[in-house]
């Protein structure tokens, strides 16, 4: 039974964790169900216990955001997690650099390349992260194997220098759905949005759609799920706008309330910055519901597809309409949320563990998931 060591800052019950750390559980709980010992290393949070075993996996936490990459060389170094046989190494930005510190076989998995998010922690912290994510850690790594999980995040990194060999695509799969009473659609237009609060998700962009069609849809609504450190700002901003009675911020929720609210939705609004596929994308799409994003957000090019499941748009102003198209439009709405529901159904965790318990192997060979 080989053993295999998880390295991410944050796990899924981490108050600011999403779709990265759900991928991490879903792929983690199958590995350990295949027989492998997992152990995942993150960073503690308020409630956290230091060490606990769930589904099958062993979490340990140590550290806190930034100081997670320190504990986690040390405890690779000092081999306090045992012997380890293969290491995947999340890099969300900051590299954990795991091949410096162990022996064993290192992975690497990458969401999306942050380039454009840097700059929100300030000018030289930004200078410094993205010069360990551009050029640090693809020459550090440039022997091991790498994980994307879509076709967009493979190019970035390539376009960064890894070799595109020694890439393998595995995208998201649906998460387990809860059983639930499914409601019916809203009775009025309605967007929802599920995603961390946080400047680069720009949540407030779907504020400004809902404040522009206020006039034309005037009993259109606005459902937010998600938590987070702009929430505060968030908030603030509906006040100034006058529409706290027509958005909902209903912070952090449950499996099944996320779905619940999903299935009420009219449309599914993600105007992230950047995303490496867009989880809710897809989780919106499992209930029939089309989704609104940026085209140049990244993975969401490939989770959705533009004009079939869902619309892209080039800016604000574009975004907004786009919105109002699909909530003036019922049969175009009808006829996307269709498309994008049967879509969702190729996206399963098996799927997406199978090609990383691939990467276990000697073999480099590339691998996709469809």
């Amino acid at each position: 039974m080989s053993h295999v060591v998880i390295l991410n800052w944050r796990d899924a019950w981490h108050p600011e964790g999403g779709g990265s750390e759900t991928y991490l559980r879903q792929v983690a709980t199958r590995l350990a169900a295949a027989g492998h010992r997992v152990t995942t290393l993150t960073a503690r949070y308020p409630g956290s216990a230091k060490d606990e075993v769930v589904e099958g996996v062993r979490y340990v936490r140590v550290g806190k955001h930034m100081t997670v990459y320190l504990w986690a060389a040390l405890y690779l170094a000092t081999r306090r997690l045992g012997h380890v046989d293969h290491v995947i190494e999340v890099q969300n930005g900051m590299p954990f650099l795991a091949r410096l510190f162990s022996r064993a076989k290192v992975t690497v998995l990458v969401h999306h390349v942050h380039r454009e998010q840097w700059p929100v922690v300030g000018p030289v912290l930004a200078r410094i992260g993205w010069f360990m994510e551009s050029r640090v850690a693809p020459f550090v790594n440039r022997h091991n194997d790498y994980v994307a999980v879509s076709q967009v995040t493979a190019s970035e990194l390539v376009a960064l220098g890894v070799d595109e060999n020694r890439i393998r695509i595995a995208y998201n799969g649906v998460p387990p759905v809860p059983e639930f009473a499914a409601p019916p659609r809203d009775s009025h237009p309605s967007m929802v949005a599920l995603s961390r609060l946080v400047p680069h998700k720009q949540i407030e962009h779907a504020v400004r759609t809902l404040d522009s069609l206020r006039d034309e849809i005037p009993d259109a609504t606005l459902t937010v799920m998600g938590d987070g450190w702009w929430a505060d700002e968030l908030r603030q901003m509906v006040a100034d706008l006058g529409l706290q009675d027509r958005v909902r911020l209903l912070g952090f929720v449950d499996d099944t309330t996320k779905f619940v609210e999903l299935s009420r939705a009219w449309v599914h609004v993600m105007p992230s910055l950047k995303e490496g596929w867009g989880l809710s994308i897809i989780e919106a799409a499992h209930v029939g519901v089309p989704s609104v994003a940026y085209s140049s957000a990244g993975g969401v090019r490939e989770s959705i597809l533009d004009g079939v499941t869902g619309l892209l748009a080039s800016d604000q102003d574009d975004f907004t309409h786009a919105v109002r198209r699909l909530l003036t439009d019922d049969a175009l709405r009808e006829s996307m949320g269709t498309k994008a529901q049967l879509r969702s159904e190729q996206f399963t965790w098996e799927a997406t563990t199978a090609v990383i318990e691939g990467c276990l192997t000697p073999s480099t060979t590339p691998a996709t998931v469809a």
